[in-house]
C-alpha cells in the first residue's frame, strides 16, 4: 500500500460564526467532502461545549460548505496513521469522534442540522441525533461501511434500529442510498426544505431568541410547503418485503429470502442491488452489523456508542483479520474494488469470530469508552 504525505496544514476546517443567541458550526473541508479528521472533531467538541455552557446561546445550527454535508470519517488518514504508527492512533481519534457524537445526541440546547448533500458514515453520526434534521432534494444518505471491511457505526445501531420495521437492518446490510424525501418518510429527517429556500431558513433561524422547541419547529415548518414525494422505485414502497426478508435471524437466511423473492416475483432492481452489495461486501462486517443493530433496538445511545468503539478497535488492531485494511486498500488506495476478504464467505464466518469483536480488547494500550452521564432535551 503506497502512502503519500503532505506537510501543508489545512486551516479553518471548521468555522464558528453567529450572533449572541444563535451560533453556527460549519464544516469547511469541501475539497474532501467534509470528511472528518482529528482536528475537525476536536474543534467541534470544544466549540459545542462552549456554546452549551453559554447562557445567551439559544440555538446551534450545524451545516457544511460545499456539495457534501459530510461523506464520513477520513478513512485514509486513519489507515495511514495506523500503518505508519500503532493501531491506537486511529483508536484515539475514533474515541474522540464518538464522544462528539454523544455530546450532540445529548445536547442541552436545540440544534438544527442543515443536510444539503451527501451524508454518510461519520456524517450520519454528527447529524442523525440532532434535534432538527433538515434535508433537501440534494441530500443523499448511506451507511456503506461494510463495503470497505468496517461496519455501520457512530451510533447507527441506535438510530437505524429505530426506523420502521427492519428498514434500518436493510440500510446497513445493503449500503442503499436514500434521498431527502425518503429520509423524511422513514424518520431519519424531521423536515424537508427545498434547497432554494435553505438560505432563507438559515437567515430566519438567526433571529431566534428562545430555546423553545415548538417555536423553532413552527419557524422551520414555514419553509416546508413543498411535498416530498417518494419515487415509484423507492425501497420504502417495498417495506413489507423488506420486513419479510430482513427480519431473518442470520445474513445467510436474509440472502436466501431475497433470492426466493426473485424466484417467485421476478428480479426487482432493489433486490438485485441488495444482493450485489451483500455479495461484494465483507462477510464478517455484515454479520457484525446484523448483531449490532438487533442489540441496539433495546439499548441506549451510550451502550451503542461503547459497543461501536469495542468493535472498531478490534478492526484497527486486526484481532481477527485485516479486512478493514484490505477493504480500504481496494476502495480508497488502489481503487481496484477487488478486496480479498478473510474469511471470504458468509458461511465461513463463525459465531466465535463474531463474538470476538463484541468482547473488550485484551491489550495494555486499550481502555473501554467511558461516556459522561448527561441528560438532554427531548428529540423530535
Amino acid at each position: 500500500m503506497a502512502l503519500s504525505l503532505t506537510f501543508v496544514r489545512e486551516i479553518n476546517q471548521v468555522l464558528f460564526i453567529g450572533n449572541s443567541g444563535v451560533k453556527e458550526v460549519i464544516l469547511n473541508r469541501p475539497q474532501k467532502l467534509n470528511s472528518l479528521n482529528h482536528e475537525m472533531v476536536s474543534q467541534m467538541k470544544e466549540g459545542l461545549t462552549l456554546y452549551e455552557n453559554e447562557p445567551s446561546v439559544k440555538l446551534v445550527i450545524l451545516k457544511a460548505n460545499g456539495k457534501a454535508f459530510c461523506a464520513g470519517g477520513d478513512v485514509i488518514s486513519v489507515i495511514t496513521s495506523s500503518v505508519a504508527g500503532h493501531w491506537t492512533y486511529p483508536a484515539s481519534f475514533y474515541k474522540k469522534q464518538l464522544m462528539l457524537d454523544h455530546l450532540i445526541a445529548t445536547y442541552k440546547k436545540p440544534m438544527v442540522c442543515l443536510i444539503n448533500g451527501v451524508v454518510m458514515g461519520g456524517g450520519a453520526g454528527l447529524s442523525m441525533n440532532t434535534t432538527f434534521r433538515v434535508v433537501t432534494e440534494k441530500t443523499v444518505f448511506a451507511m456503506p461501511e461494510a463495503s470497505i471491511g468496517l461496519f455501520p457505526d457512530v451510533g447507527a445501531s441506535y438510530f437505524l434500529s429505530r426506523l420502521p420495521g427492519y428498514f434500518g437492518d436493510y440500510l446497513g446490510l445493503t449500503g442503499t442510498r436514500l434521498n431527502g424525501a425518503e429520509m423524511l418518510k422513514c424518520g431519519l429527517a424531521t423536515h424537508f426544505v427545498p434547497s432554494k429556500k435553505l438560505n432563507l431558513l438559515e437567515n430566519a433561524l438567526q433571529s431566534i431568541t428562545t430555546a423553545d422547541m415548538s417555536t423553532i419547529a413552527t419557524l422551520i415548518d414555514k419553509f416546508t410547503d413543498e411535498i416530498a414525494y417518494l419515487k415509484e422505485d423507492s425501497p420504502l414502497r417495498r417495506l413489507d418485503t423488506i420486513n419479510k426478508c430482513f427480519s431473518k435471524g442470520s445474513v445467510e437466511e436474509i440472502v436466501r429470502s431475497l433470492e426466493k423473492e426473485i424466484e417467485v416475483n421476478g428480479a426487482e432492481k432493489w433486490i438485485a442491488d441488495a444482493l450485489s452489495y451483500i455479495r461484494a461486501s465483507c462477510p464478517t462486517s455484515l454479520k457484525i452489523w446484523l448483531r449490532s443493530v438487533r442489540e441496539g433496538r433495546g439499548q441506549s445511545i451510550e451502550q451503542c456508542l461503547c459497543r461501536d468503539y469495542n468493535i472498531a478497535c478490534h478492526f484497527f488492531r486486526r484481532t481477527v483479520s485485516s479486512d478493514f485494511y484490505e477493504g480500504s486498500r481496494a476502495k480508497l488506495f488502489h481503487k481496484d474494488n477487488k478486496a480479498v476478504w478473510d474469511p471470504p464467505k458468509l458461511e465461513l464466518v463463525s459465531e466465535e469470530m463474531v463474538n470476538q469483536y463484541f468482547r473488550e480488547v485484551e491489550d495494555d494500550n486499550w481502555d473501554c469508552l467511558q461516556l459522561p452521564h448527561r441528560s438532554s432535551i427531548s428529540k423530535l
